[in-house]
């Protein structure tokens, strides 16, 4: 009985903090033209996906907002259930989510991303 009230209390703690983590999370998409979710910080990327996005967006010298969602698991889990997108990095401009890795890459390489990123400019 003790361990089902305190599965209970941890669930709904759990909830609240994911709600109040999308909360954070949209401020942040929502106040910032270009964010990136990664792991580890654009000067000093901790893994090589992130690397390669970091590559590609310092290629258009435009500013971004990098959060490493290495620091707070509840950011790196936050953020994939905010995009509904299961894999890091995850790249959001103007509000919009773009997507990962490869969907930048591809998108760069088609040039299509010089388009979505000159929105900001």
């Amino acid at each position: 009985m003790r361990q089902t009230i305190r599965s209970r209390l941890e669930t709904g703690m759990t909830k609240v903090i994911m709600n109040d983590i999308q909360t954070k999370l949209k401020e942040v998409i929502q106040n910032n033209n270009v964010v990136l979710f990664m792991k580890g910080t654009p000067q000093a990327p901790q893994c090589g996906f992130s690397a390669r996005v970091v590559k590609i967006l310092d290629s258009y010298q435009v500013p971004f907002q990098g959060i490493d969602v290495l620091a707070d698991n509840n950011i790196r889990e936050g953020v994939k259930q905010y995009s509904n997108w299961p894999t890091l990095p995850q790249l959001f401009v103007k509000g919009e989510f773009v997507g990962g890795c490869d969907i930048v890459s591809e998108l760069h390489q088609t040039g299509e991303l010089k388009t979505i990123l000159a929105k900001v400019k």
